[in-house]
This record gives structure tokens, C-alpha cells and sequence, in this order.
């Protein structure tokens, strides 16, 4: 049920209403008083607070700063590389001078080469990639031997023209015409005779034939013509063919101005040899 409520008229409330208009009074003093101090100390305030503002502003821009110059150097690497070129050690300069050492020669021996093959490959009319291997081979089995590559050349050109497999009615076979029969030792470490018509054992052992003919003759005409068979012939005619096609490639090769080739004084005095008349394999 509802309660009435008790209205209390006794001295004590007179007492509690004085109180609390003295309270009253107390507060509105005191709020006079704050608002007179933020009115004179407002911009003191103001002034830190756009001091704070501007510090947190540097302290961002330097922030921006140090990661961009770490994002720089992570990328791109250090500044001083850009402007100070690293200098190699002296053990790496001498390594490059090796390297490049080596690699003149291979581009000089590279160089002749194709020379020498674009030569043989017009002349003879093969083809420039089987001519090219075939100056490499002799130039090859020439370092092996100590015998003029340039000599070989003009041997097999005599022979055979670069052909291959040109045969002819005596037996000879191959690049540099030779009689199986007569030299089956030296082709037997290259699988036997039936290695007669490949250019690499062919090539060798002809070269080998021909310096074993001038170790025992000291001459190179009589050799050449003991390579022929030709020792009968007192005009030398075979070593003159030889000699001259070796001048030709020698022109080619050569940075002097092509010259004629001087005569060849084939067999002297001092050089004349007496040799039975045989084949030049019989003097294996």
C-alpha cells in the first residue's frame, strides 16, 4: 500500500537548507576564481600544447628519415659503394691477368683456324665446318709431333684434296694417302687398318710417317719425296707442289704482304743422300 510521505517542518531542516546555500555559494566562488586562471594562463597552455605538437612532428619526420635510408641501403647497399669503386685484391688481379692470359691465345689459334678453313673451304670446295676440323687436327697432331701444322695442310692437300676417303690404285687411302699394309703398326692404336679412313688417326699418322722421313734425313725435300715415293725423280716435283701450297697457307696466316715463293733448293751438295729405291714404307 502507498506510504505518505512525512513532511518535516522541525528546526533542524532550517539549519540544513542555510547549509547547503553556503555550499552553493562556496562552488560558485571557487568556479569564478578556476575561470579567472584559465583566462589569464590560456596561452601559456596553448603555447605547450603547440610545442608538444611540433616536437611530435620532428620526432615523425626523423623517423621517416632513418627508415628510409635503411630501406635505401637494404636495396641498393651501402652509399660509400656508389661512390668509392671496390678495388680487387691482388691475388684476384692476378687470377683475370691469368684468365685473360689464356683466353688471348685460344681467340689468336681460333682466329687462324678459321682462316686457314675459309682458305681450303674456297680453294677446294668442301665445306667450311670439315675444313675447320680438319686444320684443327692437323694443327693438333703437328704440337704432338714438333712438325709445321702448316706442312701437314699442304701435304693433305696434295694427296687428296681433302678428301677423305680418296683411294688410290696403289692402296693409299685417306686424307694423306696411306697404304695400310705398309704401316698397320702405327694405325693399330687407333683400332686397326679399317681406322685408315678416319680423319684423326688418318691425319696422325701420316704426320708421323713424314717426321720419322725427316728425323732420318735431315732434309725436307728428300723427305717429301720419300713420303711420294718419289726418290727417283730429280726435279723433285712433289716437294715443290707441297712446298708451294705451304706458302699459300702461309700467306693467308701470315700479317706480311703476300710475297712470291723463293725457289726451293730441294737437294744440295751437302745435303744428297743415297737411298735404295724403294717405297718409303719399306724404310719403316
Amino acid at each position: 500500500m502507498p506510504v505518505r510521505r512525512r513532511s518535516y517542518t522541525g528546526p533542524g531542516q532550517g539549519k540544513c537548507r542555510n547549509k547547503g546555500k553556503a555550499v552553493i555559494v562556496r562552488i560558485g566562488k571557487l568556479s569564478a576564481g578556476r575561470q579567472d586562471g584559465a583566462t589569464l594562463g590560456g596561452w601559456g597552455q596553448g603555447s605547450r600544447k603547440l610545442g608538444s605538437i611540433l616536437i611530435l612532428l620532428a620526432s615523425v619526420a626523423a623517423l621517416t628519415l632513418i627508415l628510409a635510408d635503411q630501406g635505401s641501403r637494404g636495396r641498393f647497399g651501402p652509399i660509400e659503394a656508389h661512390v668509392v669503386p671496390s678495388v680487387p685484391a691482388p691475388a684476384a688481379r692476378d687470377g683475370e691477368r691469368q684468365v685473360g692470359a689464356k683466353a688471348a691465345p685460344v681467340q689468336v689459334e681460333e682466329g687462324r683456324y678459321r682462316a686457314l678453313s675459309e682458305f681450303v673451304a674456297r680453294r677446294y670446295r668442301v665445306s667450311q665446318d670439315a675444313a675447320f676440323d680438319l686444320v684443327t687436327l692437323a694443327h693438333g697432331a703437328g704440337s704432338q709431333l714438333h712438325l709445321d701444322p702448316l706442312l701437314i695442310i699442304a701435304v693433305i692437300a696434295v694427296e687428296s684434296r681433302f678428301n677423305p676417303i680418296a683411294e688410290s690404285s696403289a692402296g693409299a687411302k685417306g686424307l694423306m694417302q696411306i697404304i695400310p699394309k705398309y704401316h698397320g703398326d702405327k694405325l693399330e692404336e687407333f683400332g686397326g687398318e679399317q681406322a685408315v679412313f678416319e680423319p684423326a688417326a688418318n691425319i696422325h699418322v701420316g704426320a708421323r710417317i713424314l717426321k720419322e722421313y725427316l728425323r732420318r734425313t735431315g732434309n725436307l725435300g728428300i723427305a717429301l719425296q720419300m713420303y711420294a715415293g718419289a726418290l727417283a725423280d730429280d726435279e723433285d716435283q712433289y716437294t715443290r707442289k707441297v712446298l708451294n701450297e705451304r706458302h699459300r697457307l702461309l700467306q693467308v696466316v701470315s700479317p706480311s704482304p703476300p710475297r712470291p715463293a723463293p725457289p726451293v733448293a730441294v737437294r744440295t751438295a751437302a745435303t744428297r743422300v743415297s737411298y735404295p729405291q724403294v717405297l718409303p714404307s719399306k724404310l719403316d
